[in-house]
């Protein structure tokens, strides 16, 4: 009996290798993920999918019992991230906070915030509020954490305690550590939205697709987070799959700009796709301007001007930005740079009149449609053929 009771504490029921116990812990926490991101985030916080009851039940039992987050606080924390985003109400934004404070004590941020019963009461609308929601889920959440504990321990003896702290500690590291942390601080930025959202990497696959978080604040309804060709979100696979067996039905993804023959002049139908794809516009404004200032500099090196030349050297890693991003120094510097080419001049004119097309929100449409057709007019008169490649494919937009 004793040698019974010391191989199930020692082995558990399963006898497990230790690559077995491995592959385990690996396999729940990404099922974890998916239930984040799929079920809580595109699905409860930004209603970007429709998901079938089978699985959205699946999913809040999952959470209940590998994580103990309660679906309404979760996505209204969530969702006052977005509406206060980067400014002192954001629950865990590490522009305000610092990195390490969010990186290392995100889930204690989390905590904090859900005991704010103004959030609760502002932004958890449309969550699940049913009878298992407040009986079970809400009220005791410790109980579902506690059974996944005894199932660990009872597949694999004392080693399944590691395995149940891994599985704790899986969502606070990675969901409310990483991509709320140095998702707002480090990695690449395919679109220049209002907020500090990067980009971690192209593959979003070990946190879901959750990486690719810059994408996800410039289309916040979108069910795809992915955007570029080289970007890979292993969420949407997901998503898709469900969908192929009725399991989820997509509600929304980011627009796709589709480009008709030339037009000589803009019309209604090009405005609207323009207002409708603005991010992909600036972002691709931007990408120009970085092109063109390539070749504003040679020809600052070929004609001699070495002041205006080491100047606008020094500002080629910056200029593309937004005014509003740039820093204290570069503000100072940037009057100065203008003043020294015309061409630099006519990119930062264009850029900020191109903006203001759908920042001017009291204009009629017509008045809109006016100032794109004088925008394309000034780049094409600008004798700039980046500027003139780029108002001809504008111009494309339907």
């Amino acid at each position: 009996m004793l040698n019974t009771l010391f191989d199930f504490v020692a082995h558990g029921l399963l006898h497990a290798r230790w690559w077995g116990i491995v592959a385990y812990t690996l396999v729940m926490t990404h099922i974890t993920i998916v239930g984040v991101t799929v079920y809580l985030h595109r699905h409860q916080a930004h209603r970007a999918l429709d998901l079938h009851p089978i699985a959205s039940h699946f999913f809040r039992f999952w959470l209940w019992m590998t994580t103990g987050m309660v679906t309404g606080q979760w996505a209204s924390i969530h969702r006052k991230h977005h509406a206060k985003c980067e400014t002192e109400d954001d629950p865990h934004s590490p522009q305000t906070r610092g990195l390490a404070k969010v990186m290392w004590e995100g889930a204690e941020l989390y905590r904090t915030e859900s005991r704010n019963e103004e959030t609760m009461r502002k932004f958890s609308h449309g969550t699940p509020d049913d009878w298992l929601e407040r009986h079970v889920y809400a009220k005791h959440a410790v109980i579902g954490i506690s059974l996944m504990m005894i199932i660990n321990i009872a597949l694999f003896g004392a080693i399944g305690l590691t395995v149940w702290a891994i599985q704790m500690a899986w969502i606070p590291f990675w969901a409310a550590g990483v991509v709320n942390g140095i998702g707002h601080f480090w990695g690449y930025r395919n679109f220049n939205c209002e907020d500090a959202s990067t980009n971690i990497l192209p593959w979003g696959i070990l946190i879901g697709g959750e990486e690719l978080h810059n994408n996800h604040h410039t289309f916040a309804t979108s069910a795809k987070l992915s955007n570029k060709w080289y970007e890979f979100d292993i969420g949407w696979m997901y998503i898709r799959l469900m969908s192929a067996v009725k399991l989820a039905n997509v509600k929304k993804v980011a627009p796709s700009p589709k480009l008709s023959v030339n037009m000589a002049i803009p019309d209604l139908d090009t405005l609207q796709a323009v207002l409708s794809n603005r991010y992909e516009v600036m972002a691709r404004y931007g990408k120009t301007v970085k092109r063109a200032y390539r070749t504003e500099l040679a020809h600052l090196k070929e004609v001699g001007a070495r002041e205006s030349y080491l100047l606008a050297k020094g500002a080629r890693k910056w200029f593309h930005k937004d005014e509003a991003r740039l820093q204290e120094p570069q503000k100072q510097q940037l009057p100065q740079l203008l003043a020294q080419s015309s061409a630099l001049q006519t990119y930062f004119e264009l850029r900020t009149e191109l903006a203001a097309i759908w920042d001017r929100s009291t204009a009629s449409r017509e008045q809109l449609l006016q100032q794109l057709q004088n925008w394309c007019l000034r780049a094409e008169a600008s004798g700039i053929k980046a500027l003139q490649d780029f108002a001809l494919r504008l111009r494309r937009y339907a």
